[in-house]
């Protein structure tokens, strides 16, 4: 044979009457499968060929129940357009039981300064689609079968190492990098790892995101805040009492500014003098708009310090896909709390981030959005003028408008009538931070609005504001 029916059309699973002739089998079958819905109108059946082999049966059996199909309205038949399943209403229920009328739902509010996310209209696609081009036909064929190393795509983990180490600073051997799906996903493997090692306390900084703490109480550990004041948290009153931190030195979320270098050595000193562990978020380092970028901590004691970066604010958080560069002494115990193989992220995606980085796609790709939210911050602090001061240093996707004592809850209240949603600093604040000093501000997250709505979310702040 030429030909074999195997590769024929398209499936299609019929459910057959028991019992009845097979025309008249297959009639009922594909009839009560377009009244009930599931074949949807205009679904594409087989031909009468291809089905006749599927289901062993004769050409002209097939046929005969098409055309007796067609007749009745269930089915259409055109020359060069197959035969479909026809645009017809499904029979109407009994008035009583009419489902009630859909109003569309609510997406939520018109505009949007949540922080915590960049510009997704800003994702460069075509020089993605150009990398993964290259990346798939590169690949070598073992990369589409299971992964056999847990830290991932070795072509990735030699991309990282150098631009970590020429643009962050960081002492990256690609053996030591762990790919992960995110940050949470690597939090939750070191949080894990700290349990093992019999860890009961984390400090972390006294404002931060909750579902952080929440994911290291989940795993059995206490937190503890440290105080945080212009010069970063106070990383001089860790104790022998935490077994890791947990800090964002190049800028503070939320309140933008950088740690100290003092404070930076304080924090070496206490890991190496205690045998504790430096968790460090790197999650912006890269945009810094009025001077370099502050390097990581990890450069001052890479065998104290865990660095933790992805690619969820530089290009997308829909990638999925961060890194970890473990000191040596830990790196076991991470890839066995991984698991014995890469399954976080597809070899597909590891490749295409490897090409776009040794592309220079990345680098390019970085310092362009570097000027786009530059010029917003600029804009913003120009919109809310001398109205709110904006504290923290010029960085990252967010900034801290500071406001007259007790006008917190009101902004956000103004914000909400503007249809605005905006985030107050008190929302980040550890609950057991009890020293810090009330303060009153709202985070706004001028990475997060699309180019075509940043001027009229602008415009709603402003508004928003006293």
């Amino acid at each position: 044979m030429t030909e074999s029916w195997a590769t024929f059309g398209a499936d299609l699973h019929l459910d057959l009457t028991a019992g009845r002739g097979l025309r008249a089998g297959l009639t009922e079958a594909v009839r009560e499968a377009a009244r009930s819905g599931r074949l949807a109108a205009g679904t594409r059946l087989p031909s009468s060929r291809t089905l006749a082999a599927d289901l062993g049966i004769a050409r002209n059996t097939v046929a005969e129940a098409y055309a007796e199909l067609v007749a009745e309205g269930w089915l259409t038949a055109r020359q060069g357009s197959g035969t479909r399943v026809a645009e017809r209403a499904r029979p109407r229920r009994a008035a009583a039981a009419a489902a009630p009328v859909r109003r569309p739902a609510r997406k939520g509010p018109a505009y949007s300064l949540i922080p915590g996310s960049p510009d997704l209209g800003g994702f460069p696609r075509a020089a993605w689609l150009s990398a993964a081009r290259r990346a798939l036909t590169d690949a070598p064929n073992e990369a589409f079968g299971y992964a056999v190393d847990p830290r991932g795509r070795v072509e990735l983990r030699q991309a990282l190492a150098g631009y970590l180490a020429r643009a962050r600073g960081v002492y990256a051997d690609p053996g030591r990098i762990v790919l992960c799906a995110g940050f949470l996903h690597g939090l939750t493997l070191l949080a894990g790892v700290l349990r093992a090692r019999r860890v009961r306390e984390v400090a972390v900084e006294g404002y931060g995101l909750d579902f952080h703490r929440d994911l290291l109480v989940r795993a059995g550990l206490r937190t503890r805040p440290l105080n945080v004041d212009a010069q970063g948290a106070r990383t001089g009153e860790l104790t022998a009492a935490a077994g890791a931190v947990l800090l964002t030195p190049a800028h503070q979320f939320p309140t933008g500014v950088a740690l100290t270098p003092e404070r930076r050595a304080a924090a070496v000193d206490w890991a190496r003098t205690t045998g504790g562990l430096i968790l460090e978020d790197d999650y912006d380092g890269e945009f810094r708009y009025d001077r370099q970028p502050v390097g990581a901590l990890q450069g001052l004691d890479p065998d104290r310090v865990v660095y933790l970066g992805t690619a969820s604010k530089s290009l997308a958080p829909g990638l999925r896909m961060g890194w970890m560069v473990v000191p040596p002494a830990l790196l076991e115990e991470v890839l066995a709390a991984k698991g014995p193989t890469e399954w976080a992220s597809g070899a597909l995606d590891q490749l295409t981030l490897a090409e776009f980085i040794a592309s220079g796609a990345y680098d390019r790709h970085v310092r362009g959005m570097r000027l786009r939210y530059r010029r917003r911050r600029d804009e913003l602090v120009a919109a809310v003028g001398d109205r709110v001061g904006v504290s923290g240093i010029a960085a990252g996707l967010h900034a801290v408008l500071d406001l007259p004592e007790g006008l917190e809850r009101s902004v956000l209240q103004s914000a909400a009538w503007q249809d605005l949603a905006l985030h107050g600093l008190g929302r980040f604040r550890h609950p057991e931070a009890v020293a810090l000093p009330a303060r009153d501000a709202v985070v706004v997250g001028y990475g997060t609005p699309s180019d075509s709505a940043w001027s009229p979310t602008l415009a709603a702040l402003a508004a928003a504001l006293p």
